[in-house]
């Protein structure tokens, strides 16, 4: 298939460095840094609100593990379930087995919906022990969290994963470390310049109204503007595992499902949140 329009080459090199079998990778700076700006946001949050800082302090350690082990274990489950039932220790270690030993590779499957769930689960075990209001806890983090998904994105697309279906717009990058010569869809572009406007509308949203923090809206907005994009993304993407190429909608919508539904009934609020609020 011959493209004449796409000029953009995507070649980029998927280490910064390595020593030995050590290599810090592009993708893992994405994690570390979109991590790093949540920690700042969130913080700035409590203390706008007046919320003590011995109570913040445990937070990025809870919100840390709580992603990096629901995401990892998400991956693993929901996509390649028959391998990694097989090969249990590769789902909590960095390393792959080889005919020559175990090689260093990273978490290179991370789920973004097990992620959320395993965030969610890290923060009622973070509120059980701080004592500070679920639903205040919840907003400052969703406030956050679009920035750290957008580069988290931007870690997928340096590692030419998670591609999108062939394309002849003139954006269309040319995956070559994949070994193609045709243009794909940009998904994760699309996706990470999503999440930043995401990020940035609901951070004017605070600014303008911040006694909504702590009513469950923008953990809802959180939920439904990232699931419902990631939702449509994925009619432009390629499926992950091949199980996908025989439903009607992939694995990744049908997990976006509840996340939607949930999250409008958030930014609705009701009757059923109010023995949640302050």
């Amino acid at each position: 298939m011959n493209h004449p329009l796409c000029q953009i080459v995507w070649n980029p090199n998927h280490e910064i460095f390595a020593i030995g079998s050590f290599s810090l990778r592009y993708y893992s700076l994405c994690w570390v840094i979109g991590l790093a700006l949540a920690y700042i946001v969130v913080r700035k949050l409590y203390l706008n609100q007046r919320i003590k800082e011995e109570l913040f302090e445990p937070l990025p350690f809870y919100c840390f593990f709580g992603i990096l082990i629901g995401a990892r274990l998400g991956h693993c489950l929901f996509y390649e379930p028959t391998f990694y039932l097989a090969h249990p220790l590769e789902m909590i270690l960095p390393f792959r087995e080889t005919a020559s030993g175990w090689k260093f590779i990273g978490y290179q499957g991370l789920a973004s919906h097990g992620g959320t769930l395993g965030l969610m689960i890290a923060l009622w075990l973070y509120v059980r022990k701080t004592k500070v209001n679920i639903l205040r806890v919840l907003d400052n983090i969703a406030i956050a969290t679009p920035i750290t998904a957008c580069f988290i994105r931007l870690g997928n697309l340096m590692n030419s994963e998670i591609v999108g279906k062939p394309t002849d717009l003139p954006w269309g990058f040319i995956f070559a470390q994949n070994g193609e010569e045709f243009a794909r869809h940009p998904a994760q572009l699309y996706e990470a310049l999503a999440y930043l406007i995401f990020f940035i509308i609901g951070y004017f949203i605070y600014k303008r109204y911040p006694q909504r923090a702590g009513t469950g809206f923008f953990f809802g907005y959180c939920l439904a503007t990232i699931f419902t994009f990631r939702f449509f993304v994925e009619f432009c993407k390629e499926i992950q595992v091949n199980f996908e190429s025989q439903m009607t909608l992939n694995m990744g919508q049908w997990l976006s499902v509840p996340f939607i539904i949930l999250g409008i009934a958030c930014m609705i609020g009701g009757p059923w949140l109010k023995r949640f609020q302050n």
